[in-house]
């Protein structure tokens, strides 16, 4: 066993004991309400001599004959209140002193002071056990860097790490900025399903489960319900939008997660000009309410959202990059000048090869810039160019050499869907796993008719990206493999 892993069960062992001391003392270990009159923020804000009961975790403890300092700590803040045998009794102070322990969970009373040293603190009459913790804290300063560690231990990262707890509340920020954006914007919330019989709005692998009752296999939606959304369009809805989670079942990288949240919005009688437009005006309210900036630096790009944007257009900055025209090249032409950059590839079809060449020429671009005019091969559901049938109405937006957000004038042919559809339904066919699976109910709805339509969606990677943290860190509890098996004893 490794000397931490025995450590820690040690220190387990000797709490254990010190619970059934103090349930020998008549102290519950767990009890069922708790007395609280000031927050740890409240009460530091009190002046002197003022009485107040505070609650947290004891984050720190020390020891000095007839006097104990501990630090306790709550969603607010951290305070230090100092107890002495006089003012609590003998056996109280011994209790405090003997059994309770860093990682407690207690509620103290007391009055406001400041000591010799200058800390504001309460000097305590009375204390309360909240919560006995059977095991130490994590040693911050080695075990806590573990990576795996951090992430299956979650709870107790985010409880001795205030900047990762700030980050989260930012993160909430981000969500609201962006919910009151679209009110703003008179685009009605929804909500659309999780579970679909078939994945629709993007190019991605899919989660695939069973429903029972029906006896049909469903997946994990990919999208924000945008084929739900577009359904929307064709009732009479206007604006809608929708923020929530999507999943899909594809490797993980700094960018990307198996489990994300998105936004997508859908906006009747606009197009992708529209769009642009108005996710520009909604990341710079982000920019600046969130994050009190629009200057970022995210690995090593440094960049401000602030202003206009520069547009380009895919099939001109491939071609400006690499010299091949992803139109009309040949897919040998386009595999040899692959090979001759260097890049990894595994699909050999003309849309793989087309997408790998632009991830090749992203990273490139440090932005922020509007791409637009992307191939109709890559671009199932948007509408084309009236001027060039072979480019769509499409636009992504780009920093840092990635994208974070996609949006287009969508198509609501259906005759020009259908063929689409039939296309990935090849691609499919061949073993192209993340081809768009065709969704021929929704080729029936656009057959009622549904009026032109902007739709955008971009997800938390954007939160990431604006924070300069990979994506997973900006998770709360990201997906990690179970350390016990089903069954196995812990």
């Amino acid at each position: 066993m490794p000397k931490q892993e025995q450590h820690i069960n040690d220190e387990h062992a000797m709490r254990l004991q010190k619970l059934a001391a103090l349930k020998e003392s008549n102290i519950s270990p767990y009890p069922t309400t708790a007395k609280r009159t000031h927050s740890v923020k409240e009460a530091l804000a009190e002046k002197e001599n003022i009485e107040v009961t505070i609650a947290g975790r004891i984050m720190a403890k020390r020891d000095m004959g007839k006097l104990v300092f501990c630090h306790v700590q709550d969603a607010t803040g951290k305070m230090q209140f100092v107890a002495k045998q006089d003012n609590l009794g003998k056996d109280q102070f011994k209790l405090l002193v003997k059994k309770i322990d860093v990682a407690d969970i207690i509620s103290v009373t007391g009055t406001r002071f400041v000591t010799n040293a200058g800390e504001e603190s309460i000097l305590i009459s009375s204390w309360t056990l909240l919560s006995k913790a059977l095991r130490p804290l994590p040693d911050k300063f080695h075990g806590i860097q573990d990576e795996e560690f951090r992430m299956r231990k979650r709870y107790l990262d985010l409880l001795i790490n205030q900047e990762l707890r700030e980050l989260f509340r930012k993160k909430e920020q981000f969500w609201i900025v962006t919910r009151e954006f679209m009110k703003e914007h008179h685009f009605t919330e929804v909500e659309t399903p999780f579970l679909e019989t078939t994945t629709g709005g993007a190019e991605a692998r899919p989660f695939k489960t069973h429903h029972n009752d029906y006896d049909i296999d469903v997946y994990l939606r990919i999208s924000v319900g945008e084929l739900w959304q577009k359904r929307l369009m064709a009732a009479g809805f206007e604006k809608s939008f929708e923020i929530g989670r999507v999943f899909r079942n594809e490797g993980s990288s700094p960018d990307h997660l198996q489990e994300f949240t998105n936004m997508e919005f859908y906006w009747a009688y606009a197009n992708y000009l529209d769009g642009m437009k108005l996710t520009r005006e909604l990341y710079q309210r982000i920019a600046i309410e969130v994050f009190g900036t629009t200057k970022f630096s995210t690995r090593g790009y440094d960049y401000d959202l602030a202003g206009e944007w520069p547009v380009i257009e895919y099939v001109e900055e491939i071609k400006k990059q690499t010299g091949i025209d992803v139109i009309f090249a040949t897919e040998e032409n386009m595999k040899a000048k692959l090979h001759e950059l260097g890049v990894v590839f595994d699909g050999t079809n003309r849309e793989r090869l087309t997408d790998t060449l632009w991830k090749y020429c992203r990273k490139n671009i440090i932005g922020p810039v509007f791409l637009t005019k992307h191939p109709k091969l890559i671009s199932p559901l948007a509408k084309g160019c009236p001027e060039n049938p072979d480019l769509t109405e499409r636009f992504q937006i780009l920093i840092a050499g990635s994208e974070v957000g996609n949006g287009y004038t969508e198509l609501n042919d259906p005759l020009e869907q259908r063929r689409r559809f039939e296309k990935q339904q090849e691609l499919i066919a061949n073993g192209d796993d993340e081809a768009m699976m065709p969704d021929w109910e929704f080729v029936e709805m656009l057959e009622h008719g549904m009026p032109p339509t902007c739709g955008f969606g971009f997800g938390e990677r954007l939160f990431a990206f604006l924070a300069d943290k990979p994506i997973r860190e900006c998770v709360l509890f990201p997906l990690v493999k179970p350390k016990f098996s089903t069954g196995q004893k812990k």
